[in-house]
Parts: structure tokens; C-alpha cells; sequence
């Protein structure tokens, strides 16, 4: 695969058929929240601007703490609510590792895989054009459509198996 055909793979097929108002990483909040059929609020401006610009991979108790420091009026609940919403309609990407909390990042960029450290929970990036093939692959054996994935491989980090 030609680094040009990696560059182009979609987040999600799905997705594209979900608004037919722009979908990009750059999209105002304001419209993500109006095709999100929302009323636009200061506080959910305030929430998907921290999702937006805050850690890569966060919890919904990092953002509301990120949040609560501009805007102590929001409570956890709203924070919580807002974050289901964005990642129901694909804004956001959940992430459930065993019985630790959801795990939540911006969808909107290039498509990637993780890594998960299962004792310190680092989550690292990466892009794999094999892993894309072999997936396309598997499903065109079982006749499916990919229609999105998320692809999650958990072990134990260098640094945790250091100490």
C-alpha cells in the first residue's frame, strides 16, 4: 500500500452518512453541537473545547476537571451526558479497557490503532497498512462490508515490564 493510499483511508465509512453538514477537524464547535441537533450552550461549548484541545486519549472525570476549572457551574453529569452524544454520533471514539473507565478521543483525524499498557494504561498510536490489508481481507473472506473498526491491542509497556 502506497503511502498515498494509507493517507486516504476513512475514520469510518458510516460516518460520511451520519450529517450532510461538513464533518472535519476543523468544523466549529458550534456546528458540531447544531449536528448534533443540540441547542448550543455555554457549556457544551466549553466541553468539546477542552475535548478538542485537551490530552489525546482522556476520561470523562479528566475532561470535567479540565472543564470545572473555567466553568465550575458544570456538573459531571452534563460533562458525561455531552460525551455519550459526541461519541453516539462518531465526534468521539470510546474505549473500554476491562473495568477501568471509558477512555474517549477526537475522532475526526486520520485513522490509527492503539496500543494499550494494561498496568499503566499508556495508550500508544500507530498506523499499520498490513493490519489495514489483513482486515480488508478478512472481511471480504466472510463477506462483509467494513463499514468501521477499532482496532485495540493490549500487553505490558517497556517501562512497567522494567520495574
Amino acid at each position: 500500500m502506497t503511502s498515498m493510499q494509507q493517507n486516504s483511508l476513512p475514520v469510518s465509512q458510516a460516518q460520511a452518512a451520519l450529517s450532510k453538514a461538513p464533518r472535519s477537524a476543523k468544523t466549529p464547535s458550534k456546528t458540531v453541537i447544531r449536528n448534533l441537533g443540540l441547542k448550543v450552550t455555554d457549556q457544551r461549548i466549553a466541553i468539546i473545547e477542552v475535548v478538542r484541545s485537551g490530552p489525546k486519549h482522556f476520561t470523562a472525570q479528566e475532561i470535567y476537571e479540565l472543564v470545572t476549572e473555567k466553568n465550575p457551574e458544570i456538573g459531571f453529569a452534563t460533562v458525561y451526558r455531552f460525551l455519550r452524544k459526541l461519541s453516539e454520533n462518531h465526534f468521539v471514539t470510546e474505549v473500554r479497557l476491562g473495568g477501568m473507565p471509558a477512555r474517549y478521543e477526537w475522532a475526526l483525524k486520520k485513522h490509527h490503532d492503539h496500543l494499550t499498557c494494561t498496568v499503566c494504561q499508556k495508550i500508544v498510536e500507530f498506523e499499520n497498512p498490513e493490519i489495514e490489508r489483513l482486515q480488508s481481507k478478512v472481511a471480504k473472506e466472510f463477506n462483509f462490508e467494513l463499514s468501521d473498526h477499532v482496532l485495540e491491542l493490549y500487553g505490558v509497556c517497556a517501562e512497567c515490564r522494567a520495574l
